[in-house]
């Protein structure tokens, strides 16, 4: 039976556990990566190279539309980092 000790000792553990975590919205948004792909490598995968470019692209433009309405600073980060990823492609 674990005693009160044992359940602070795992409190303290997972607090450091989760000061340890970064969470980024532009870079890394968690809720695009399962398993050991990010969704947007997937995408590149299927699409030719141009068709990946056109995606970024399309996806930088829906971020500065709307970013006065949802987002601001962080939709126009979001619009860079997909410019940037255009680029690379």
């Amino acid at each position: 039976m674990k005693t009160l000790d044992d359940f602070l000792a795992m409190q303290e553990e997972l607090a450091k556990q989760e000061s340890s975590f970064s969470f980024d919205p532009v870079n890394a948004p968690p809720h695009y990566r399962t398993g050991d792909i990010e969704c947007i490598d997937a995408i590149e995968s299927a699409l030719t190279a141009e068709e990946f470019r056109g995606h970024c692209k399309a996806n930088a433009l829906k971020y500065i539309w709307r970013e006065r309405h949802k987002g601001q600073d962080e939709s126009l980060k979001k619009a860079i980092w997909y410019l940037e990823r255009a680029v690379k492609a």
